[in-house]
């Protein structure tokens, strides 16, 4: 009871959440002309419609005015130069009742925070704090909302500093807390401190208790697929179509799913397995948020096998593949498994006779079941080959246990009768560990190898 009172402490309202109300806001985009800091796969109009794609994730949010800027160093205080700040400012103040503006870039100071809302006279945002709203409300289990307490502490500290830095101002100097020997920053920060601590045991609890539930999955010798891909690109679709579940109710929306679910299914053998959903991707999605999210892809990393979805429509199709892959490799995913990967293109139904020029991509449609077939094919030898199961073709007395054994414990595919001698051939997948069994029990089995 401790722990759990512990734990809804730490699961609290957040000091950062923008509040329940309505926010009107306008969304700026510093738009990079030239220099490494500009991407060669995307254009500023891309970057802008995805920004506007996360506020109209957030429910009473409303784009109220898209704005692009250009500027030669998004870094700066400012962020952009004196006239252009200028002519923004201007702009901003005339739009009627806007609330806050969203500035499309990964992270800002509080210093630059602090500036930009004393001119503009309103919230100010960027990615991580965006990002980190949408994750907040879209939060369902213990671990998601741990997660993102965790990704908030950054950003903590860093109106921390912001917060003693006008006090400072204000007073003259720091002050010594009530004669504790403590400034205000040096008792915030040990509050902080220790709160990361906390978040950190809970989640590393979780984790133990994932890893037991893997270890008991591995001994039932079900494989494991991976479902991977930048965020609404349509994994949760895939995984339904793929499993048939019913409840599966996919949201085309941004990081509609934050916490990795597991939904079995059979491939054309009839082999069960296991095909997990993850977390979605986003291009420029702060290194915090996907270090808070690492105790959850971690799961990938003991996968069989990944499935790599893309959006195959979107405009900036190759930007977000780069994108996965890049996390794949920073979340040090073992490389067999990126050198295994099934890449598939899906939402093929919207482009008209649409081929991969990917070698090895299969073109899907999850929505409509195209494709479905050979994906399942592709996965059953890719996962053949990842375990070690083999396939074999037994003789069996049909008298005796075997074939009620064989469906218990394997993935039966066909059984051949012959009446004559009340036997039959049965040709089975079956898992290293179960055909050592097999053999142990049935040591007059004839064996052949497929």
């Amino acid at each position: 009871e401790e722990e759990e009172a512990a734990l809804e402490e730490l699961l609290g309202p957040s000091p950062l959440t923008p509040g329940p109300g309505a926010q009107r806001v306008a969304i700026v985009h510093p738009a990079v002309k030239w220099g490494p800091q500009k991407s060669p796969l995307t254009t500023a109009e891309l970057q802008i419609a995805e920004a506007v794609a996360l506020v109209d994730t957030l429910q009473n949010w409303t784009v109220l005015d898209k704005i692009i800027i250009p500027t030669k160093n998004p870094n700066k205080k400012f962020v952009f130069g004196k006239g252009n700040f200028q002519f923004l400012t201007e702009k901003i103040k005339k739009l009627p009742h806007v609330t806050a503006v969203f500035l499309n870039v990964e992270r800002i100071s509080s210093l630059t925070k602090k500036k930009l809302e004393g001119a503009w006279g309103v919230q100010v945002f960027d990615r991580y704090t965006v990002v980190l709203h949408i994750f907040r409300c879209n939060a369902r289990t213990k671990e998601a909302k741990l997660q993102v307490a965790l990704a908030e502490i950054p950003l903590l500290r860093s109106n921390l500093k912001n917060e003693v830095s006008q006090r400072d101002q204000q007073r003259g100097g720091s002050r010594y807390i009530m004669g504790s020997g403590e400034t205000f920053l040096e008792t915030q920060n040990r509050v902080l401190k220790e709160r990361e601590l906390k978040i950190r045991n809970a989640l590393e609890k979780l984790r133990r208790k994932r890893a037991l539930l893997r270890t008991q999955r591995r001994k039932c010798e079900f494989p494991v697929v991976s479902v991977m891909g930048y965020t609404n690109c349509g994994k949760t679709t895939l995984i339904k179509a793929l499993t048939g579940e019913a409840e599966l109710q996919p949201r085309d929306q941004l990081f509609a799913t934050l916490d990795i679910t597991a939904h079995a299914g059979y491939l054309p053998s009839h082999m069960a397995v296991i095909y997990v959903d993850t977390i979605g991707f986003l291009t420029d999605l702060p290194h915090n948020l996907v270090e808070s999210f690492s105790a959850t892809l971690e799961e990938v990393a003991y996968s069989d096998l990944i499935v790599h979805v893309r959006d195959i429509t979107h405009p900036e199709t190759i930007l977000q593949k780069a994108t996965v892959l890049s996390v794949l490799r920073n979340l040090n995913v073992p490389s067999h498994l990126l050198d295994s990967m099934v890449e598939v293109h899906n939402k093929v139904d919207l482009i008209e006779r649409y081929k991969p020029t990917e070698e090895n991509a299969l073109a899907i449609s999850a929505l409509h079941g195209s494709g479905l077939e050979e994906l399942k094919q592709e996965i059953e030898k890719k996962i053949l080959a990842a375990t070690g199961k083999k396939v074999l073709t037994v003789n069996i007395n049909l008298e005796g246990p075997q074939l009620s054994w064989l469906y218990k414990e394997a993935a039966v595919q066909e059984v051949e009768v012959m009446p004559e001698d009340g036997t039959a051939r049965v040709k089975v997948i079956i898992g290293s560990s179960a055909f050592g069994r097999y053999r142990n029990l049935f040591p007059n089995s004839k064996i052949f190898m497929s």
